[in-house]
């Protein structure tokens, strides 16, 4: 006969569990009011009681990421072998362990608290790394369809309208079609790497945060040498480097490196998110260039990259900086929504989509429906936070 504790010992224990979240955003919420004036729109948030609802949901997530290791008693995968923990119910203890599983156990015994602990470092890596870079493909290609217009913008706009009419959750079926995505070796002569259609997307798209940066340090620092030779240097070995690993797996020193499925989706995430960013960017930029210190920019003789990326970009941050938290928001629902339909990582992984795909089949029975309830409530309460964000970040943005 397996043991329980209560409802309320099971409220209590799991805000316990979270002990270094709660330390972690008390430090950050108070030490960031003391220096609000220095935050910018993030300082004023102390002012929006939504903004601040939502960062704090943010920020509940981000910590909890951060100090999986110390808040989930098991490890994701580790598995019980007593008696009765399979489709445990919340609160069962493992009589082997004495470990609660507060939130219950899956129909392989494994915690289900300790797998959304962890599932959060996965969705909150994934979905805000494919979002930045997304953000870098739009800006780099939107801010000189915006500033130039003509043929420029014709085309860069009729590409991303059609990229924008193709069904994004076919796009993923396509990508983890087993035709599509197994790769093949490419000879180049020096070197042979591997190559399918994700691996093409993502050195496509994966070159683009190179290539931004560098064109942020040249236009910039052109007249200062020193400073031009050096972040120019930094931006392409790091970016190298990280380029070769993430996208080829190919890293001398075996520290970087992406899977496969993890490729599929960074790829299709950017593809689907990117031409959205470009039309933001592009319609902030045809506005923005007729302000007049983008006049008086132009008069003092300064190229146009770098009118661009040093007069307008920073003076489109704000909508920039509402829609990067709203699409954020927007990824992690994809992600979820891949998981559950089983095309996102692997099937043992944490991340809340496939743990919610995973327990669907036993939702129908009241005993058994935690087992894919709260990975959704961790999705829900994310998406949510972001939302609010966005919400507060968009009323103080409308101040200025």
């Amino acid at each position: 006969m397996v043991e329980t504790i209560g409802t309320g010992e099971i409220i209590i224990q799991s805000i316990a569990r979270f002990w270094p979240t709660w330390i972690a955003m008390a430090v950050t919420m108070i030490g960031g009011y003391f220096i609000r004036e220095q935050l910018g729109i993030f300082g004023r948030l102390y002012g929006s009681r939504i903004g601040m609802v939502g960062l704090g949901l943010v920020l509940f997530w981000i910590f909890t990421a951060v100090f999986a290791n110390q808040i989930a008693p098991l490890g994701p995968l580790d598995q019980s072998f007593t008696f009765g923990m399979k489709k445990a119910l919340p609160g069962t203890i493992d009589s082997e362990s004495g470990i609660v599983f507060l939130w219950g156990g899956d129909n392989l015994a494994r915690d289900i608290f300790s797998r959304v602990v962890y599932g959060s470092a996965i969705v909150l890596v994934i979905a805000p790394a494919a979002t930045l870079i997304a953000y870098m493909v739009g800006s780099t290609l939107g801010l000189p369809a915006g500033y130039y217009t003509g043929t420029i913008d014709m085309v860069m706009s009729f590409l991303a309208n059609l990229v924008l009419a193709f069904p994004v959750i076919l796009l993923f079926y396509l990508l983890v079609t087993p035709e599509v995505n197994q790769p093949v070796p490419l000879n180049l002569g020096i070197v042979t790497l591997p190559w399918s259609i994700p691996i093409g997307m993502a050195a496509f798209f994966f070159i683009f945060p190179i290539l931004f940066l560098s064109l942020m340090w040249f236009t910039k620092y052109e007249k200062n040498t020193t400073k031009l030779t050096l972040y120019l240097a930094v931006t392409l070995v790091v970016g190298l480097w990280l380029y070769s690993g993430l996208v080829f797996n190919a890293d001398p020193f075996g520290m970087v490196g992406m899977a496969p499925n993890e490729l599929n989706i960074f790829a299709a995430v950017i593809l689907g998110s990117s031409p959205g960013v470009f039309r933001i960017v592009r319609g902030l930029t045809m506005d923005i260039k007729t302000r007049d210190y983008v006049a008086a920019a132009q008069t003092r003789g300064e190229r146009p990259w770098y009118i661009m990326l040093w007069e307008i970009l920073p003076n489109a941050r704000g909508p920039l900086i509402v829609d990067f938290c709203l699409r954020i928001g927007y990824t992690t629902i994809l992600l979820g929504t891949l998981g559950f339909f089983g095309l996102g990582l692997q099937p043992e992984s944490p991340d809340w989509g496939s743990m919610i795909n995973h327990g669907r089949a036993f939702v129908r029975l009241a005993d058994t429906a935690h087992i894919a309830l709260f990975p959704a409530v961790a999705l829900m309460s994310l998406v949510l936070g972001l939302n609010l964000l966005a919400d507060g970040l968009r009323e103080e943005a409308l101040k200025d």
